[in-house]
């Protein structure tokens, strides 16, 4: 059987494209030639099976009082059944958790998704090995977010909130015996429309980064 890898997160995970321009198809989502996912399962190979769970919004653990189902913890528990069994979940949330809407710090960004990979750890999904997980720091949202389009329902302390999640996230997943990358290290580049969505070349750095990662673990 394939060694299955589930990706959960948020838009960067489902592949959204904030410019036009630099998607091969020119629509509003990256496709399968270009998303960190499909490249990931392209480098991995035939041995394994990548599975992509990207929702644009997607939080770890807050309800938006404006849009329903964002709650990544809600949704843990049915994604991972419904996959298993599961060889390495990969969470990549946090940046839709810094929303001034949220008033969540970074510490306390953290203690969420130290709650959700508590609540996977605790699902029975894993077959006969135990838990694997690898928590991924999503890369910070740059300064330009203020005077984007999206800066309006962003708010002006997301971008402060995003710089602190790397630093949270490595001392929950030290807490609790994960794995913890930090993508604002591997050269993940963002577009110059919102500021805080991969481009084409951010898929390719990340996907080629994370086939290293799984490769060497």
């Amino acid at each position: 059987m394939k060694k299955h890898i589930l990706c959960l997160g948020d838009s960067n995970t489902h592949g959204y494209c904030a410019d036009p321009a630099d998607c091969a198809d020119g629509g509003i989502r990256f496709n399968e030639d270009e998303r960190w996912t499909k490249l990931l399962q392209k480098y991995l190979g035939e041995d394994y099976l990548v599975i992509e769970e990207g929702l644009s919004g997607r939080t770890t653990c807050f309800s938006d009082p404006l849009y329903e189902g964002l709650s990544a913890l809600e949704y843990i528990h049915p994604c991972l059944k419904s996959h298993e069994s599961i060889d390495l979940l990969i969470i990549m949330l946090g940046t839709n958790d810094t929303k001034d809407r949220f008033c969540a710090s970074g510490a306390c960004i953290g203690l969420g998704m130290g709650r959700l990979v508590k609540k996977a750890m605790d699902t029975p999904c894993w077959g006969d090995h135990a838990p694997n997980i690898l928590v991924i720091a999503p890369p910070p949202i740059e300064e330009g977010m203020l005077t984007s389009p999206v800066a309006a329902t962003m708010g002006s302390g997301c971008v402060q909130r995003s710089r602190e999640l790397a630093r949270y996230y490595e001392e929950q997943c030290r807490l609790l015996g994960v794995h913890f990358l930090d993508a604002g290290t591997l050269g993940c580049e963002f577009n110059k429309v919102d500021y805080m969505h991969l481009t084409r070349k951010g898929h390719a750095a990340l996907a080629q980064a994370l086939s290293r990662w799984v490769q060497t673990h």
